[in-house]
């Protein structure tokens, strides 16, 4: 489920070197919205799971997880995890760059500054990816820049729940708490449920999505945990690339 590095080649003239990857197909799974089944949907994340579990298990990062960085091949189910520019070797207790993962799918520790983060970032990218695919809205979180994102994550998961989870880490308060006027208590997922999406938004893939979205990091299901959620009970046994 991840790219396979083939061969690398140093060109001659200018000295820089090419890496050679193995060739897979793709198709922008958000084109494909009007056509996905729950089971679709179960496939792609899964795969996806499984490369970030791999990757967690040998101790790296992969630090901007979203749709761009997932080459899909919807006829023969074949999923590569891409772009591992950014990818960093875990070490407990150590700061880090908080300048990664993409906008829109940025955790919020990276938006506040938090820079003792973990795995758990890509647990939220991952998360925020499904939700824009359950609920048909990609990117699900979409702010003009890093403020205006804090203050559409509020929106979703409460005012009071962000509060607490900057005080518990000793986290500055960002102006923009003090300036929103979002709801103190979280969104419930199933309020984004509409005609359109309904059919996708099972009880699992909300369940999923919940356990994903976090603000506290270490409240964040793992990858190995996710792979067992009941979500993927009728893929996990499906044969693979």
């Amino acid at each position: 489920y991840i790219s396979q590095l083939l061969d690398v080649v140093r060109d001659k003239d200018t000295k820089s070197i090419a890496l050679i990857l193995d060739w897979a197909d793709n198709v922008k799974i958000t084109s494909t919205f009007y056509s996905l089944t729950v089971k679709d949907i179960a496939i792609y994340m899964y795969k996806v799971l499984k490369a970030l579990e791999f990757a967690h298990s040998k101790g790296i990062m992969h630090r901007d997880i979203k749709p761009l960085n997932i080459l899909y091949d919807r006829q023969t189910k074949k999923l590569r995890l891409i772009d591992w520019g950014l990818a960093e070797f875990y070490h407990p207790k150590q700061r880090y760059n908080i300048h990664v993962a993409s906008r829109h799918f940025k955790p919020i520790e990276l938006l506040v500054d938090y820079q003792v983060y973990d795995y758990s970032i890509d647990i939220w990218s991952f998360g925020v990816t499904m939700a824009g695919i359950i609920f048909k809205k990609t990117p699900f979180f979409r702010g003009r820049d890093d403020m205006d994102m804090i203050s559409k994550i509020a929106e979703v998961l409460g005012m009071n729940g962000l509060k607490a989870y900057l005080t518990k880490y000793g986290i500055p308060t960002p102006s923009v708490v003090s300036q929103t006027i979002a709801r103190g208590k979280p969104t419930p997922w199933k309020k984004f449920i509409n005609g359109e999406n309904r059919y996708l938004a099972t009880d699992e893939a909300l369940d999923l999505i919940d356990k994903c979205i976090r603000y506290d990091h270490t409240e964040r299901i793992t990858a190995d945990e996710a792979l067992k959620h009941p979500f993927f009970d009728p893929v996990r046994n499906i044969p693979c690339k």
